[in-house]
């Protein structure tokens, strides 16, 4: 028999976490007592300093995100490590850049705050952590009057060459839990001659038509 990751409880919390929804179906599928004892032991209300210390360190996070009538979408952000901000008060925040215009992730938030974020760390730990809060869309004005960090997002914002960010998404911290390391795959690391090409707008560099999606569209005659 598999042992238990966490000990097993009992009783409620005083304070569920969690949806009815997510309690109806412990119920059902008669899992009541492994959800509680995963909700008191592993998740929190804010980021601790080893959750801190880990999205420090991460190059990518995937944002889930929907409207305000459930239209889902997911995304996924990259950039260099510590590219997810954390401000002094705990909350998070990244840059967005120029994109294919769509602005679907930012389409949802400015519809329905409520954003779930998962960091991977495929490299080294082999182990995820999962950020669930409300979000907001800032200016780059907006961010560098922020009072919890504005040293943090001065170097993107000040006028100069390169790209810069349009805006911001700035994320509060409802949540926060582990995702365990069963069947995370370890990846390559990018090794010192590989370019990562930050911001572009070079259609080879962003991937061209890879899926062929624009010669799938086209009908013959």
């Amino acid at each position: 028999m598999e042992k238990e990751e966490f000990p097993m409880a009992t009783e409620p919390l005083s304070c569920p976490i969690g949806s009815p929804h997510e309690f109806r179906l412990q119920r059902e599928f008669g899992t009541q007592a492994r959800a509680q004892a995963f909700y008191r032991n592993q998740v929190l209300d804010s980021l601790n300093p080893e959750m801190m210390a880990f999205i420090a360190e991460q190059r990518m996070v995937f944002v889930a995100t929907s409207d305000a009538a459930g239209s889902a979408d997911c995304s996924p952000r990259f950039g260099p490590p510590g590219f997810v901000r954390i401000l002094r008060d705990g909350s998070l925040c990244w840059p967005e850049y120029r994109g294919n215009g769509v602005l679907a992730t930012l389409a949802n938030i400015d519809d329905n705050p409520h954003v779930a974020l998962l960091f991977v760390d495929f490299e080294r730990a082999k182990i995820g952590l999962h950020v669930n809060g409300l979000a907001w869309l800032r200016s780059n004005d907006q961010m560098v009057l922020n009072p919890y960090g504005t040293s943090l997002v001065e170097a993107d914002t000040a006028v100069g060459g390169g790209r810069h960010p349009e805006r911001w998404v700035l994320v509060e911290v409802e949540e926060a839990y582990i995702h365990c390391s069963k069947h995370v795959p370890l990846m390559r690391v990018l090794t010192q001659d590989e370019e990562v090409h930050w911001g572009s707008d070079d259609t080879q560099h962003k991937g061209g038509d890879y899926f062929r999606a624009r010669r799938s569209r086209v009908r013959v005659p």
